[in-house]
């Protein structure tokens, strides 16, 4: 049973005295392919080695809407520069966060619209991380011809979700559905149709309920997948076979 990890932060200094140790067990465990998102423009040189140096990890280019103000226009133009040179799987992960009040919403506005002119000028999918801005994010991707990608950690509503769908995303779970109090989460789990469903960790934060408190890591993936497995009352293969192919068909992946 092969399963893929769509969001994890494994480039971070948090992993760096056990990473090897990590992905030797992510393989024994059939997590077969990491997804790196990218945060900001410092950080981008160090993920790209990282997964030059292991070819299940996958690397993601983009500039994370949270720490908007340490973003400049010469990311941008690096940003621009490394996807021309580097071939990304995606550019992410970008979005909208308002749930930061006064976060320099105009400037997310226009470092999103930027990250989407290079996405479909490279006819790359993207990753988002979206909070308290579905209906923004939403309106304009609506206006675009993206090529799709994942919704990160989703949380909006179902009309929402539908969508998202319809422009060709997929959406993101991971731990918080392993918590009893999220319960709108867990019932759009239920509701989606399987084949919208992608599964991430986003390690090192979001850990799930057995992990609460700790540094989350990409093997509790298959927590993620158990819990899901639970919700739907399907099988634990059924689950990992469509969740993996789901993954699939977002990333363009150029190398074997």
């Amino acid at each position: 049973m092969q399963t893929i990890d769509t969001h994890c932060h494994l480039d971070l200094e948090l992993f760096d005295t056990d990473r090897k140790k990590i992905l030797s067990h992510c393989h024994t465990l059939g997590i077969y392919k990491i997804f790196i998102p990218a945060i900001r423009s410092a950080t981008w040189d160090k993920l790209l080695q990282l997964c030059d140096e292991h070819r299940n990890l996958y690397p993601m280019l983009g500039l994370h809407p949270m720490f908007i103000v340490q973003h400049n226009e010469q990311d941008l133009q690096k940003l621009r520069t490394y996807v021309a040179q580097h071939s990304p799987c995606a550019i992410g992960e970008i979005g909208l966060d308002f749930f930061i009040k006064n976060n320099y919403p105009e400037k997310q506005m226009d470092f999103f619209s930027e990250q989407l002119n290079i996405a479909q000028q490279h006819n790359l999918p993207i990753v988002l991380h979206v909070r308290k801005a579905h209906q923004q994010v939403l309106k304009i991707l609506e206006q675009r011809n993206v090529m799709g990608g994942i919704v990160h950690a989703f949380s909006g509503s179902i009309q929402e979700a539908e969508r998202y769908i319809k422009l060709g995303f997929k959406l993101g779970f991971g731990g918080m559905l392993s918590y009893s109090h999220s319960r709108k989460l867990r019932q759009l789990a239920i509701q989606l149709p399987l084949t919208a469903i992608v599964l991430e960790t986003d390690a090192p934060d979001m850990s799930g309920q057995k992990h609460h408190g700790q540094r989350n890591r990409p093997e509790y993936l298959l927590e993620c997948l158990e819990t899901l497995s639970s919700l739907r009352e399907e099988s634990i293969e059924a689950i990992a076979r469509q969740t993996t192919e789901n993954a699939n068909s977002v990333f363009q992946i150029t190398r074997n």
